[in-house]
C-alpha cells in the first residue's frame, strides 16, 4: 500500500527526532505540523531514550521510569519494546528499574531480560524477588512450550533407533513398531493383528545414554545459561537418559538436583565472574561413570582463566576414554560470539567440534549425538561453520 507524503513525514519525524521537525516540514512552525495526539507521547518516549541531551531524563525518579515503561508498551509493538528496554539498560544504566516490583510488572519479558535478572539475583531486594521469579517463570514456561516437544521427539526417536530389543518386557513394548512389523499376520475375521514378534525400547532397566551439560556462567554466556537450564530440565524428564547439569565460573556447582524446576535451577546460577574450564572438566571426569555411553556438552566461549594446558589434557583424556564431547560456543539466537580460536582449534585436533548452535537446532544436535553421528558433518549439513584445526 502506498504511503502518502504526510505519513512519510510523520515516520521520518519519529525516527529523526524533534531537531528534524522544522527541516521536514519546511516551515518554522515546528513539530505540530507533523506530530499530534499519541504521536507526541511516542516521540517523548523515544526522546527520553535516544536524545543524548536528555539521556539522563529517565534516571530521575522511579515513577518516571514506570510511566515510560507503560508508554512504550502501549504505543509500540512487543518486538520494538524489547529492543527499547535493552537499549535503556545499556545506554542509561537502568538496571535499577528491575529492582522494584512495580517496574518488573511493566517490562516485556524475554530471554535477555531473564539473563539480566539472573545477573542481578544477589542484589534484588527481598520484596522484589517474588516478582522477579514470576517474570522468569513466564519466560521459562513460554520457552518450554516451544522447545520441549521438538527435543523430546528428536531424542526419543534417536533412542529408539539406537537401542531396540526383540524380547521386551510388557512395559517396554513399542506398540507402533510391533504392529507394523506384524501387519502380515492381520486376521480380518477377528479384526486383529497376531503379534508373533515384539519390538521394545529396552529403556526401563537402565538409562541408554548419560548426558552432562557443562555450562559456563560467565556474563557473556547469559542467554546460553537460560536455554541450557530449560533443555536440561526437559532432558531430565526422560527416564531413558541420565542428565546432569554443571555450571561453572572459577568455581563449579552441580545443579542436577534442581533440574526438576528450571526456575529454581536458573536462580541457582550466578552470572558473571571468571572462567576455569579446567576445574569444570575435572569435576565432570569425577561424575562420568560410563564413558562409552556419555555425551558431554560443553557450553562455553573457551576463554580459559585457569590452567590452559591442563584443561586441554583433560579434554583429551575424556575423548580417549570414549566420551563424546562437543563444545557449543553459544546456545542462543545471536550467532557465534567472540571465542578463543586457538583453544577451539586445539579441541578440533582431538576430534571435539566447536560451533554455535541455535535453540531450534539443539534437539536435532542431541539426536545426532545419541546416534554417535559425526557432529562436524552434522554441522555442515545444517550450514553451521565449525572451528577448523590449524595446520
Amino acid at each position: 500500500m502506498a504511503i502518502d507524503d504526510t505519513e512519510r513525514l510523520r515516520r521520518w519525524r519519529l525516527v529523526l527526532g524533534k531537531d528534524a521537525g522544522t527541516a521536514l516540514c519546511g516551515t518554522g512552525t515546528g513539530d505540530g505540523d507533523v506530530l499530534e495526539g499519541q504521536d507526541m507521547v511516542m516521540d517523548s518516549a523515544l526522546e527520553m531514550l535516544y536524545d543524548e541531551e536528555r539521556s539522563a531524563g529517565l534516571q530521575g525518579s522511579s515513577p518516571k521510569v514506570a510511566r515510560w515503561l507503560g508508554d512504550i508498551r502501549t504505543y509500540f509493538p512487543s518486538s520494538a519494546v524489547k529492543i527499547m528496554q535493552q537499549d535503556a539498560l545499556q545506554r542509561l544504566n537502568l538496571k535499577q528499574m528491575l529492582l522494584q516490583p512495580e517496574m518488573l510488572e511493566n517490562v516485556e519479558a524475554d530471554v535477555h531480560l531473564v539473563a539480566t535478572l539472573l545477573s542481578l539475583n544477589r542484589v534484588i531486594p527481598a520484596a522484589t524477588k517474588d516478582t522477579a521469579r514470576q517474570v522468569v517463570r513466564k519466560v521459562v514456561d513460554e520457552l518450554e512450550r516451544k522447545l520441549a516437544n521438538p527435543l523430546l521427539q528428536a531424542v526419543r526417536g534417536s533412542l529408539n533407533r539406537a537401542a531396540r530389543t526383540y524380547r521386551p518386557k510388557a512395559n517396554e513394548i513399542d506398540w507402533d513398531r510391533t504392529i507394523r512389523l506384524n501387519l502380515k499376520n492381520y486376521l480380518p475375521e477377528y479384526r486383529s493383528v497376531i503379534a508373533e514378534r515384539l519390538v521394545g525400547y529396552g529403556r526401563k532397566r537402565s538409562s541408554l545414554r548419560d548426558i552432562v551439560l557443562c555450562v559456563d556462567q560467565s556474563g557473556s554466556m547469559a542467554a546460553s545459561v537460560v536455554y541450557s537450564g530449560i533443555f536440561g530440565a526437559v532432558l531430565a524428564s526422560m527416564r531413558a537418559i541420565s542428565t546432569q547439569m554443571v555450571v561453572f565460573d572459577t568455581a563449579v556447582v552441580d545443579l542436577t538436583a534442581e533440574l526438576q524446576d528450571p526456575v529454581d535451577l536458573l536462580f541457582g546460577t550466578q552470572l558473571g565472574g571468571g572462567t576455569d574450564i579446567n576445574r569444570a572438566l575435572a569435576y565432570c571426569q569425577q561424575i562420568i561413570s560410563r564413558p562409552a555411553q556419555t555425551i558431554l556438552v560443553m557450553i562455553t566461549d573457551l576463554y580459559e582463566g585457569g590452567n590452559r594446558q591442563e584443561m586441554l589434557r583433560r579434554a583429551a583424556e575424556l575423548v580417549s576414554s570414549g566420551v563424546l564431547v562437543v563444545c557449543l560456543l553459544a546456545l542462543s539466537d545471536k550467532g557465534t560470539p567472540s571465542f578463543d580460536q586457538s583453544i577451539a582449534a586445539a579441541l578440533a585436533r582431538m576430534g571435539i567440534p566447536s560451533f554455535a548452535c541455535t535453540p531450534d537446532l539443539f534437539p536435532d544436535l542431541m539426536a545426532a549425538a545419541i546416534q554417535r553421528q559425526d557432529l562436524a558433518m552434522w554441522a555442515a549439513r545444517n550450514d553451521i561453520v565449525t572451528v577448523r584445526q590449524k595446520q
